[in-house]
């Protein structure tokens, strides 16, 4: 496991957002890979970029590597990931490909600390106390013994809270937007919600790159990421405000 500390790792990669896939425009053409995929995952690591991903749980508890809570968009599938067993996730195909939706656990084991990792858990402002704590709990017993570089985040501040307070030796990340419609735009605003989370670093929207936020967490020399960089003018701008990009598509270097 990464030493509290050693953060310079943050700064010295671009992250593929989803891992290294098409975008959904290319879905559906030959060769396709789809976001959040072990073939995703491959291609971040041929390439030599830093993987970010999204982590939710199963209904049996297990963190698998997907972003929608709800199946339909990638799977074709009715319902939500939270209604389903590990077993009946990881049968489903995404996007008509030969990719399956996988495991946490099945990624680390891809990765095998070859590049570095962010793991992003997935929240709803609906979320109890007890649900932050189940699927915080759920990532820490696969990342605890992981040898490589990897850190968790969250735009719920409760999540970087409860490592804070359980697991303080994991790198952590506090997940900000003003623009980004999800339940916790302007959180990352407020001194409360950043005291409580003890973040190491912050992950900006690019589209919010310029508010006092994150120019005056970088001026005391913090680890500033944006996403999601996808073009080239993207990446210019990124590159001037922030320390590291997550990207995909023209926004990669």
């Amino acid at each position: 496991m990464t030493e509290r500390g050693a953060l310079d790792w943050l700064t010295k990669h671009s992250f593929a957002h989803r891992g290294l896939h098409s975008g959904s425009m290319g879905l559906g053409q030959p060769g396709a890979i789809p976001e959040n995929t072990r073939a995703a995952v491959r291609a971040a690591i041929d390439r030599g970029l830093g993987i970010e991903c999204d982590i939710q749980l199963s209904s049996d508890g297990t963190p698998m590597v997907f972003h929608d809570f709800d199946l339909e968009r990638l799977t074709g599938a009715v319902g939500e990931v939270a209604e389903r067993s590990t077993a009946d996730l990881c049968g489903l195909r995404i996007a008509g490909t030969d990719q399956k939706i996988w495991t946490l656990a099945d990624m680390l084991d891809e990765v095998a600390a070859q590049v570095p990792i962010l793991i992003e858990v997935k929240s709803q402002a609906s979320f109890s106390k007890e649900d932050i704590s189940r699927v915080s709990a759920a990532c820490l017993e696969d990342i605890c013994d992981y040898q490589g570089l990897i850190s968790v985040m969250s735009f719920d501040s409760r999540v970087p809270e409860w490592f804070s307070n359980h697991a303080s030796h994991i790198v952590r990340g506090f997940v900000g937007t003003d623009t980004h419609r999800n339940g916790f735009e302007g959180l990352w605003h407020d001194p409360a919600a950043m005291e409580r989370a003890q973040p190491d670093f912050l992950a900006a929207d690019l589209r919010d790159i310029e508010a006092s936020t994150a120019s005056n967490w970088r001026a005391q020399s913090k680890p500033l990421l944006t996403w999601t960089v996808r073009t080239a003018a993207d990446r210019i701008k990124a590159e001037a405000y922030a320390d590291a990009l997550i990207a995909e598509g023209d926004g990669l270097p």
